[in-house]
């Protein structure tokens, strides 16, 4: 009963004090509910608009050699691609982006033509350039489309039947359902919660431990009859309380935010109460692994600038799940509910996508997720116990 008295008065005195700076109060609680919904849903309407703006407006396709194929480029203007004047040196005009694809005929295309033989065409493109994918892909079925209806009218004039070419008929049916596609597209939205409850009280845990300790304002509080042990865990405490309610404010704003989206790739997204209560629940774990980590950290470190030394790296943390998958995909499976940031990712995925989560995945990632916390606690007590700790730089 003591010990949690004294864990009770460590933790409103660390959030009293926290609470005064009106600064840290804006940048640690009310900054991230504000800048990420907006910025999340600011590149969404962005990335449809542009979609929308090549795929239905007119395309000016620069053609070498249009004077070879005259019925290729009426047809291309009857799917909304103009031809244009050839360039002079269409290769420098790619790799300087001045234009997204460039279309060349053979210069025996017309003889291939006659002959009934393939005739050549080629695409010139910057495959690394993003925003030259849908262009491209719009050339390539305009191709495709005259190439397959030249085809058939070659077979018809021979008195074959143009399906007899057809071996195979292949159908695609895609059982991805609308919140699987959502899902996809807010792929890194996971990275921002789980950054945002993983440091979400790194100022006050470093600044309750590190910096404490170079104003030598700790010594006094380790020399008082309480446990250091109680004390750490009141520090501890007072940041949980703060990032959680960094989290929670940044879930609320997720909410309001996409509550209001009606149209685009955002529309839809499960934003009730109930999605965000198992957000919250995903994250809690990832809540109490930050501030102990961090707590055990600062109380290794002799100032706080020290401290915030390791904060770049610990921001890379949460982003490590996301390269894996993207170099190397791989389906859910139990163990994965146990690993840190990954858990938290999949998971995190499954609740966007709307797909249900076992009580078995529940028991994993929780277990282990609060069994990491624990674990990462006791050495920061440990660490507390030291008499070292008391000393300044």
């Amino acid at each position: 009963m003591k010990a949690f008295k004294t864990v009770w008065t460590v933790m409103l005195k660390e959030l009293v004090e926290i609470f005064r700076d009106r600064k840290i109060i804006i940048n640690g609680l009310l900054l991230s509910p504000l800048i990420f919904p907006v910025l999340i849903l600011g590149i969404g309407a962005l990335a449809e608009t542009r979609a929308r703006t090549q795929l239905e407006s007119e395309l000016k396709l620069p053609v070498i050699g249009a004077d070879i194929a005259p019925n290729l480029v009426a047809f291309l203007a009857t799917q909304n691609i103009t031809a244009e004047s050839a360039p002079a040196d269409p290769e420098a005009l790619i790799r300087t982006q001045e234009e997204d694809v460039i279309l060349r005929i053979a210069d025996d295309f017309a003889t291939d033509w006659r002959e009934s033989r393939a005739a050549t065409v080629e695409i010139l493109h910057d495959s690394s350039r993003q925003d030259s994918r849908i262009p491209v892909q719009r050339v390539e079925r305009a191709l495709a489309a005259y190439s397959q209806q030249a085809g058939a009218v070659r077979l018809l004039a021979r008195g074959i039947d143009p399906s007899l070419g057809m071996a195979v008929r292949i159908t695609h049916r895609d059982l991805a359902t609308p919140e699987a596609r959502r899902g996809m597209l807010l792929a890194f939205l996971p990275y921002l919660l789980i950054l945002t409850a993983f440091i979400g009280g790194a100022y006050l845990v470093m600044d309750a431990t590190a910096g404490e300790r170079e104003r030598q304002s700790l010594e006094p509080l380790l020399a008082t009859p309480a446990s250091r042990g109680a004390i750490m865990s009141g520090k501890i405490a007072a940041a949980c309380v703060f990032g959680m309610v960094g989290l929670l404010l940044t879930l609320l704003s997720f909410k309001l935010s996409f509550g209001f989206v009606d149209r685009g790739p955002f529309a839809g997204v499960d934003v009730s109460l109930f999605a965000v209560a198992k957000l919250l629940v995903i994250l809690l774990p990832m809540v109490l692994i930050g501030t102990t980590l961090l707590t055990l950290i600062s109380a290794s470190v002799k100032t706080l600038k020290e401290a915030q030394s390791y904060m770049a790296f610990l921001m890379l943390l949460p982003i490590l799940p996301t390269i894996v998958l993207l170099v190397s995909p791989v389906k859910n499976q139990l163990w994965m509910f146990a690993t840190p940031f990954l858990a938290q990712n999949q998971l995190i995925l499954m609740v966007l996508r709307q797909e249900a989560i076992t009580l078995q995945q529940w028991a994993v990632y929780l277990g282990a997720g609060f069994g990491l916390g624990a674990l990462l606690w006791l050495i920061a007590a440990r660490l507390y116990h030291r008499e070292q700790l008391a000393i300044s730089a």
